[in-house]
């Protein structure tokens, strides 16, 4: 194993992009790490007897507000074959060693395994990490459940087109019928996004981030990011940041107006960012978060009809793994997370008794993702 010094940052890069490796993120590249420069960071690699990268791991540091000490965090991470032990071992060693040079205290990794994954389950729990499977969105860094489609590779436009649902086709028709434009803009259009995107929190009843977060992820991205904004009439309607790489593309962010909406500009944006997708000979569209399950009595699940209308399939994730590097540390940790939780609990119950009653606000959150999509931290 060896933790990368920054003059070797490009070969991580590279790696994590090669051939679109199947287990790479956009969350683990060099341009996240510019953007979460909040974080401390290291990254550790495996490298095969001819000296080349055949495993990596981006891990980001945050430490404990009191004692001092850092929670370990390798989003999406690791990328490598998860059934090469070795590399898995190798790579879990220097993660060990990151952890003895920054006094961490456990090694969290969220691979997008899918639950029903009992192999690769096994391959990480063997190394001795740990997990808890069945846990809800608000008890995980990420979204457990994504929406994405995974069968567009070598597909023609019209091909993917005619394998959405009618009533999609026929609303992307309907956009396109009204005049709807959906163009990828510059960085000058953001504060129309912004606007959109605060809008939306209003609607949805979450805090945004700041203006300053999307116009330093454009920077950060550059042609890998593309901004896409539908018009109505020379007006603003929609807006949408998404991600391309690793053969792989991401709907990010997604905000829209109260207006127009029968005018159906998110169904012309989706099929825009699905046809760079097809474009960018990617094996994979990512609409990010849907509710667990598809839990009807999610407040997200509009949500998930929307996307469910293109046809793609429910990619459900077996969530965290953890590796416990100080019991007591950890413990303390994991016990303000249950507050966390159990503060999120009381917070749907009085949503539900609203529902009922009318007599309770629902009171406003911040999230690092918006309700509208969500977004990989």
């Amino acid at each position: 194993m060896e933790i990368l010094a920054k003059e070797k940052y490009q070969e991580f890069e590279d790696f994590a992009e090669q051939t679109w490796h199947k287990n790479g993120n956009f969350t683990q590249s060099l341009e996240w790490i510019e953007l979460k420069a909040n974080w401390g960071h290291e990254i550790v690699v495996s490298r095969n007897d001819c000296g080349e990268i055949v495993g990596a791991m981006l891990i980001l540091m945050q430490k404990l507000p009191i004692f001092g000490w850092n929670l370990l965090y390798s989003p999406h991470g690791p990328v490598c074959d998860y059934h090469d032990k070795a590399v898995m071992k190798d790579l879990l060693d220097g993660a060990k060693e990151v952890a003895k040079r920054h006094h961490g205290f456990m090694i969290k990794v969220d691979p997008c395994v899918r639950e029903t994954d009992e192999e690769t389950i096994r391959e990480f729990t063997d190394l001795g990490y740990t997990f808890e499977p069945g846990k809800k969105d608000f008890e995980t860094i990420q979204v457990r459940f994504n929406y994405g489609l995974t069968d567009i590779y070598g597909k023609t436009e019209e091909e993917v087109l005619m394998s959405f649902t009618q009533k999609t086709r026929y609303n992307i028709r309907v956009a396109m019928k009204h005049g709807v434009e959906c163009r990828i803009c510059d960085k000058s259009y953001l504060p129309e996004f912004y606007r959109l995107m605060k809008v939306t929190a209003v609607r949805d009843n979450f805090i945004p981030r700041p203006l300053s977060y999307f116009e330093h992820m454009m920077d950060v991205f550059g042609d890998k990011l593309r901004l896409y904004m539908c018009f109505y009439e020379d007006k603003a309607v929609s807006g949408a940041i998404c991600v391309q790489m690793a053969g792989k593309t991401w709907y990010v962010f997604g905000a829209s107006d109260n207006e127009y909406r029968n005018v159906m500009p998110n169904y012309l944006m989706q099929w825009s960012m699905i046809r760079w997708a097809i474009e960018g000979n990617c094996f994979l569209y990512d609409f990010l978060g849907i509710p667990v399950n598809a839990d009807p009595n999610s407040p997200m699940i509009g949500v998930y009809r929307f996307k469910k209308g293109f046809n793609g399939e429910i990619l459900g994730y077996v969530g965290e793994f953890d590796y416990v590097v100080n019991k007591f540390y950890t413990w303390v940790f994991n016990t303000a997370n249950q507050a966390r939780h159990l503060y999120y609990s009381v917070i749907g119950w009085l949503r539900a008794k609203k529902n009922h009653t009318g007599a309770f606000k629902k009171p406003a959150k911040e999230q690092e993702k918006p309700a509208a999509n969500s977004e990989e931290k």
